[in-house]
């Protein structure tokens, strides 16, 4: 594909869809095509507030059949993604979809075999993987690795309102596939097993638990331990969490804002430089567009983000039951959910011939 912009549809105008509606017109390596909005006047009023003030826009994809356009932003609720998600990648766009991937492990694994089918990227916005000081604690962890403990303290006491106050599980389901996400990032690889703990402090204004504590295995002995809350207002630490990494040659640390810190095993500080670089929703359009353009596999393709979908899955589990949970039973088990349920007839077929879920292969863009 050329360097010419790339020629998106956006899917969404609630809140999240403006941010990504401003991330569009401040790119200059896309064009918004179109517009797709269930509520068609919100959706023009968006267009018009967000810079893109002659943007067709329609209530469904097939409003805009006669719209060239290269891919697809799906910025839906998570209940839609899959359906949004399926249709453009059997019709040939790639899309690059809003976190979560879906609202269950089985919707995301029907999501890879639409992928698989239409032979298109679908890539997963995890945009707090895209942060200058972030990359930089990457660097620092090659330099003391490997890494066998790492640890995540997320601390925050934000007044939502609405559907998160409602919720069974607001910080495990709404807030941690950052951080899990993040843990398989820093520690390259994929999680085996988790044992997990929620609860709801007697002061918590959610109905749900909206703490938790959970210890994540790895493969070669590693771990990674996440606690949290979302009731705990007071010297709250970053949105990205605070984070610890231990390893054979020293420690890192980063407090989710600022720039890294580390130290060798001999207590000598360890230097890293910070690059500017594209950050958040941003970042994830970056990713999107070159690994369109190159054919190419994203750090959060959809394939492997099924997995930071799985450690979800499996914490709020482990919470319930009060047990250890093997993600490998988490992962059947909703391989078994999504052949239960109805799909378009290549969908179907796909998830059937799968030896290993997720398949390894990764899918061209």
């Amino acid at each position: 594909m050329s360097a010419e912009p790339l020629r998106v549809i956006q899917v969404g105008a609630g809140s999240m869809g403006r941010a990504w509606l401003g991330a569009l017109a401040d790119s200059p390596d896309v064009t918004l095509a179109g517009l797709v909005d269930l509520d068609v006047d919100t959706a023009r009023l968006a267009a018009a507030e967000c810079g893109h003030p002659d943007v067709p826009v329609a209530a469904t994809l097939d409003g805009l059949a006669d719209v060239v356009a290269d891919a697809v932003l799906n910025v839906t609720v998570p209940a839609a993604h899959r359906t949004v998600s399926t249709e453009a990648l059997l019709a040939g766009r790639p899309v690059l979809c809003e976190k979560p991937l879906a609202e269950t492990v089985a919707d995301g694994l029907a999501m890879v075999a639409a992928a698989r089918v239409g032979k298109r990227l679908l890539m997963v916005s995890q945009s707090r993987r895209y942060w200058a000081n972030l990359t930089a604690f990457r660097r620092l962890l090659a330099q003391i690795g490997p890494i066998g403990i790492l640890d995540c303290q997320l601390f925050r006491g934000p007044r939502f309102g609405g559907f998160r106050d409602q919720m069974d599980d607001p910080l495990l389901v709404d807030m941690a596939i950052h951080q899990f996400d993040l843990a398989r990032d820093l520690l390259g690889g994929d999680p085996t097993a988790v044992y997990c703990e929620s609860y709801n402090p007697a002061w918590s204004w959610y109905r749900g638990d909206a703490a938790a504590e959970a210890t994540f295995e790895f493969g070669g002995g590693k771990r990674f331990h996440f606690s949290g809350s979302w009731c705990s207002p007071g010297l709250e630490t970053s949105w990205n969490g605070t984070w610890r990494a231990s390893g054979a040659g020293g420690t890192a640390l980063w407090n989710g804002d600022d720039a890294p810190v580390g130290q060798d095993v001999d207590g000598r500080p360890i230097e890293v430089e910070v690059m500017p670089e594209p950050e958040g929703i941003a970042g994830s359009l970056a990713e999107f567009v070159a690994a369109v353009r190159a054919g190419a596999s994203p750090a959060t393709e959809a394939g492997g983000n099924v997995l930071s979908l799985s450690m979800v899955e499996a914490a709020v589990q482990s919470a319930r039951e009060h047990c250890r949970v093997d993600i490998a039973q988490v992962l059947a088990d909703a391989h078994a959910a999504a052949l239960a349920a109805d799909h378009p007839p290549e969908v179907a077929a796909e998830l059937r011939s799968w030896s290993a879920v997720p398949p390894s292969e990764t899918t061209a863009a």
